[in-house]
């Protein structure tokens, strides 16, 4: 199982996931992480502050954790007592940290100190041994859900007409990468951002777990109402397990967006040079929908995937165990929609009448 939590290790939502999981097991490594992440954060001081509280008093008061206490903490963790709902918390929590449009914040920075990572190998291994997560790698289930954020009182049918939406995607990905090949600094660092994403809006997306897939969300806006339709496609899919994966399907159908990727994707990865993604107007010619695993995510997502030479190529956008279809091989299935709510972000979903 080391080859497992290797894969697991090798991505920061990965590492992530192990971070927070580690963070609800032991409060003292949560509060070794709090003062390590903000010195490695590069908002910190700007976009990221911290709040003192002085109570007057100098004698007594406790040093700050260092790295070797944070360690420490790692190395003597019971991993026994990961269960199935800390494990789907800290999935969640690693999705919504998720940001491939800028730099790592301190805790991703921290989850990829060698140090760190080497500590998080037992809990690594544990995790990809127990039942509750077993789930990660699985293909594309039969049974799957799409959801619309609009409430229950504004229904809508499911997106159709795929080979029109991506037609219109592939001229609007295509003429924004000439206009920022001619309006965009070349410099990697400049302060820029555009299209960061390496999926294509406007397709039906679907899931397999329900309440689940409403919060592996990156990129969340924080909507506290769901729709979710049942749904089935036929077809063929194109199965995203790995990251080498991710990078035949951007080998076989490649698209240039090195102009329009420039700058979010160095932020994030720390990588200049060429960018690619998959032409997914062409990809829909031979693929009729296309799945990444929880476990392919958690390994490449965020991540600078080499597909040749100098160019490669960034999972971004995506969400775990999520299904793009490329044509209009799904449809909507029997039984009758859900209809979800939750009061506010952290809270959890409650399925209401339908």
């Amino acid at each position: 199982m080391d080859a497992d939590a290797d894969v697991l290790l090798a991505g920061p939502r990965g590492r992530r996931l192990c971070l927070e999981l580690a963070m609800e097991l032991d409060p003292l490594i949560r509060s070794a992480v709090f003062p390590l992440a903000y010195s490695l954060d590069p908002g910190a001081g700007t976009s990221r502050a911290v709040l003192l509280l002085a109570s007057g008093e100098d004698d007594g008061a406790l040093p700050e954790p260092s790295l070797a206490d944070l360690l420490t903490g790692l190395n003597s963790l019971d991993v026994t007592r990961t269960g199935a709902d800390l494990i789907d918390s800290a999935l969640v929590r690693a999705v919504n940290t998720s940001q491939p449009w800028q730099e790592p914040d301190g805790e991703d920075v921290l989850a990829a100190l060698p140090e760190v990572k080497a500590a998080f190998a037992p809990l690594a291994r544990h995790i990809m041994t127990i039942p509750s997560a077993q789930w990660w790698d699985q293909n594309r289930t039969t049974r799957q859900w799409t959801i619309d954020w609009r409430p229950a009182d504004d229904p809508a049918p499911l997106p159709r007409d795929a080979a029109q939406t991506l037609s219109a995607w592939a001229r609007s990905a295509r003429a924004e990468e000439a206009r920022a090949e001619k309006d965009r600094p070349r410099d990697p660092t400049a302060n820029w951002s555009g299209t960061w994403w390496s999926f294509p809006q406007g397709t039906l997306q679907t899931v397999a777990r329900i309440p689940l897939g409403l919060d592996l969300i990156e990129d969340s806006f924080g909507e506290e109402s769901a729709t979710v339709i049942p749904v089935r496609g036929a077809g063929q899919t194109y199965e995203i397990r790995s990251g080498s994966d991710w990078v035949s399907l951007c080998r076989d159908y490649p698209m240039t967006v090195t102009a329009s990727r420039r700058h979010d994707w160095f932020h994030c990865t720390g990588r200049n040079g060429a960018w690619v993604i998959p032409d997914w107007e062409k990809a829909s010619e031979r693929w009729d929908a296309v799945h990444v695993s929880a476990l392919a995510y958690l390994s490449s997502a965020n991540r600078a995937l080499t597909v040749d030479g100098d160019t490669s190529t960034v999972l971004a956008g995506w969400n775990p165990d999520t299904t793009i279809w490329l044509t209009d091989a799904a449809r909507e299935w029997e039984g009758p929609r859900q209809y979800w709510r939750r009061p506010g972000l952290g809270v959890t979903w409650t399925r209401t009448l339908d």
